[in-house]
């Protein structure tokens, strides 16, 4: 079978790295490519310049190569409707239509649905003008939660401590922060509690639980300082037990998969909750709908079953025939590896030697680079994702670093605590 991969970054490499490995690419012929790609994923496969914003382009390369299989990385495509246009054209598509990937395409499409369902999940308001978000402020106490409505590349939320810094912040929201993203803004009960992430594969009727991560968003040790598209994560989360897994699907993966179906945008793919661990149970903190990144690159190291067989499972209906998805019991750890200024203006250019960082227990997947002559440099604001395999978190996290270190990168920076609140838990007393 021949299988295009949408996107450039270090989920992309993640899913090109473990597609790869797929039955479905064993045969002779069958060809594996990706738009556009980056230097990692060209390892794995054919990089081809497609603008996945252009459907009729994508439509075209896919007949052109009878394409069999397409599976998209990023958000952005599907919410502006790439699948739909595959999906209408015959072509098997991993990913969502346009109406149900509102589920990270808007804030307040997720809470209206959590709202009509009985999900889990904050008490919030939507607000379409500043006088109107300043208003509901005296609904809420500080500290605040704002979230710009539409998509934001994971920066769009902002957690004011008091009033006055909370109207300042909306004052720059409505001001186009946030650009179309933030001409709506959920304002939202503050949750406390502990963050972990939960992934399942769905076809839009049989739902596969995947595993559990955490993610860790800002971009300082310690939990300090600006968000972030992610600064590192770690697969499985502890702290998600096989008790509040299941209080998952049965509460919250489960009720919006059926009310997609209900309301006729049955949704197809993967779906990513953030939760948080509350004194009464998990809460639905937002949907995505695609993998995590990084978190995607922990499962894929974990993932022992066949992506592509899953991926085409939830494109064609077929998902029922799994009665689980296998993943190793060992623990994965990755470390982002960022340009100085992120998440500001990342500093570009910068040179990189991998050196002997990849060994049978840790891989480097490449999120923003390029490559210059045969000089690989930093062309984003994370650049690479460095991943390693463990018997639990201390030793995934001690593997990590290792391979961090083994790399140079003078103009890159890293968290040097991922996965500190697990190693503290796994700490003897």
């Amino acid at each position: 079978m021949n299988i295009l991969l949408i996107g450039s970054g270090g989920r992309e490499h993640a899913l090109a790295w473990k597609l790869a490995q797929s039955r479905l690419l064993a045969g002779d012929g069958d060809q594996f490519y990706a738009a556009p790609g980056n230097p990692g994923i060209a390892e794995h496969a054919e990089c081809v310049a497609l603008d996945a914003g252009d459907h009729a382009a994508v439509l075209e390369f896919c007949s052109a190569k009878a394409i069999g299989l397409v599976a998209v990385g990023p958000e952005a495509p599907l919410v502006n409707g790439l699948g739909d246009a595959l999906r209408n054209a015959g072509i098997p598509v991993f990913g969502p239509n346009q109406g149900p990937a509102q589920l990270e395409g808007s804030k307040g499409f997720t809470k209206d649905l959590c709202e009509r369902a009985g999900i889990p999940t904050a008490g919030y308001v939507r607000t379409t003008s500043l006088d109107e978000a300043i208003t509901a402020l005296d609904r809420f106490s500080p500290p605040y939660v704002l979230k710009a409505d539409g998509l934001a590349a994971g920066k769009g939320v902002v957690l004011p401590e008091t009033r006055e810094e909370a109207e300042a912040a909306l004052e720059d929201m409505f001001g186009g922060r946030f650009g179309a993203a933030g001409a709506e803004v959920v304002i939202e009960e503050f949750m406390v509690g502990e963050e972990a992430s939960f992934f399942a594969l769905t076809d839009g009727t049989a739902i596969l639980p995947l595993g559990s991560a955490q993610d860790h968003k800002r971009v300082g040790e310690g939990d300090t300082g600006p968000n972030t598209g992610g600064m590192g994560a770690y697969s499985p989360a502890p702290v998600l037990t096989a008790a509040l897994q299941q209080d998952v699907m049965d509460r919250i993966i489960t009720p919006t998969v059926d009310a997609l179906r209900a309301e006729g945008t049955p949704y197809s793919g993967v779906l990513f909750a953030g939760l948080m661990l509350t004194d009464k149970g998990p809460k639905l903190i937002e949907y995505n709908a695609r993998f995590g990144d990084p978190e995607c690159q922990v499962l894929m190291m974990r993932l022992e079953e066949d992506l592509g067989e899953l991926m085409l499972a939830c494109a064609e209906g077929k998902l029922s025939e799994y009665s689980a998805a296998n993943l190793s019991s060992e623990t994965a750890l990755t470390v982002v590896m960022a340009a100085n200024g992120y998440p500001g203006t990342p500093e570009k250019g910068g040179a990189i030697q991998l050196g002997s960082a990849e060994t049978s227990s840790a891989k480097v997947f490449h999120a923003g680079t390029k490559i210059e002559g045969e000089q690989l440099r930093a062309n984003g604001g994370r650049v690479l994702n460095v991943t390693a395999m463990g018997a639990n978190v201390t030793q995934a996290q001690t593997a990590a670093y290792a391979a961090v270190d083994a790399i140079t990168f003078p103009t890159g920076f890293c968290r040097r605590d991922i996965g500190w609140r697990e190693v503290e838990r796994e700490s003897p007393a």
